[in-house]
């Protein structure tokens, strides 16, 4: 299991190409150990040290990969941390970080057949296996995508670069993801990786083991 660090961190970018919804990318002195699939906690406390008890905080899955120098996370407005972000932060701010957190891809599963689907922001912590160099090992892997427009589709370049060729996507706009669709399409045999709001997991994961699939396939990222 991976040795969780405090580390200060400088944003160094900050893309904002619809509204409230924002990638910000962060560098550090000490550079960021993490897997793929992992998550960290971001803290807004000039008067943290780091020492002491940690400040308020939320959690945000990486989306870079884990060779990469920076580390990328990407956050819709959505609450008062987010809010105090979007207001706060710009570029050259100092905030505070906690990783790694999360074994999202260390469990045991179907690599041969292993089906994403991901709602929104969700995609994110798909986007760090896609571009590691791991991600090679994968056979034919499938990813759904889920946007309330194109415009939301933020992630066209990363999915582009995928490390596995073999990706397979399909985008949904304006409409709902079938997961009833995607189950048949794909059997009760695949390892079924879900990301997106609370709800959507907890309806897909209840649907897919309804049909079958046995728990263990059902992998969620719901840390939130």
């Amino acid at each position: 299991m991976a040795i969780v660090k405090k580390q200060k961190a400088t944003v160094i970018s900050i893309e904002n190409k619809i509204e409230g919804v924002y990638t910000l990318t962060f560098a550090s002195e000490k550079g960021f150990r993490y897997s793929p699939g992992q998550f960290l906690h971001l803290a807004i406390d000039n008067e943290f040290d780091g020492s002491g008890q940690w400040p308020d905080s939320r959690c945000f899955s990486l989306q870079s990969s884990p060779n990469e120098e920076n580390a990328k996370i990407t956050y819709a407005v959505k609450g008062e941390f987010t809010r105090y972000m979007e207001q706060y932060l710009s570029v050259g701010s100092q905030v505070w970080l906690k990783l790694p957190y999360g074994e999202l891809f260390e469990q045991e599963y179907n690599k041969a057949k292993t089906v994403f689907i991901a709602g929104g922001t969700g995609v994110t912590p798909f986007l760090s296996l896609f571009t590691d160099e791991s991600f090679r090992s994968y056979d034919n892997p499938q990813i759904y995508l889920g946007f309330r427009s194109e415009k939301y589709n933020l992630y066209q370049s990363e999915l582009n670069n995928a490390c596995n060729s073999t990706l397979a996507i399909q985008f949904v706009y304006n409409d709902v993801i079938d997961i009833d669709k995607i189950f048949t399409e794909n059997g009760v045999d695949a390892s079924y990786f879900i990301s997106g709001p609370p709800v959507m997991i907890k309806s897909f994961k209840q649907s897919l083991i309804k049909n079958g699939v046995s728990e263990s396939n059902v992998l969620t990222d719901d840390w939130e």
